[in-house]
């Protein structure tokens, strides 16, 4: 696969005790590390820097370069997210298929 120099813009979107978050959170990190990705940006929707327009998605959510890895649009308030998978939380296969987009088109 060719990889562009440019690297996705990826954001984990959370609270402070949201049930999902650790397991989102490793989720996102093992889909990350099949292209050899680190970083990512935590955001706490709670916080009061974070931008509104942030503070719309469910906990946990994932974004890449803006784009939800299950395809959804932006809600309209915070609140517990739970995906349809086995866990509830995306899973490592839909994270990775929207990066590897990235990648592939970027």
């Amino acid at each position: 696969m060719s990889r562009h120099e440019a690297v996705p813009r990826i954001q984990f979107l959370s609270f402070d005790g949201c049930p999902l978050e650790a397991a989102a959170r490793s989720t996102l990190e093992r889909a990350m590390a099949e292209f050899g990705l680190k970083d990512y940006e935590s955001i706490d929707v709670f916080h009061p820097d974070t931008p509104e327009e942030m503070k719309s998605w469910g906990s946990p959510t994932i974004l890449v370069d803006g784009e939800d890895v299950d395809g959804r649009q932006m809600g309209d308030g915070v609140g517990c997210r739970i995906y349809d998978s086995e866990d509830g939380v995306p899973t490592q296969q839909s994270i990775m298929n929207v990066i590897r987009k990235y990648l592939s088109d970027g």
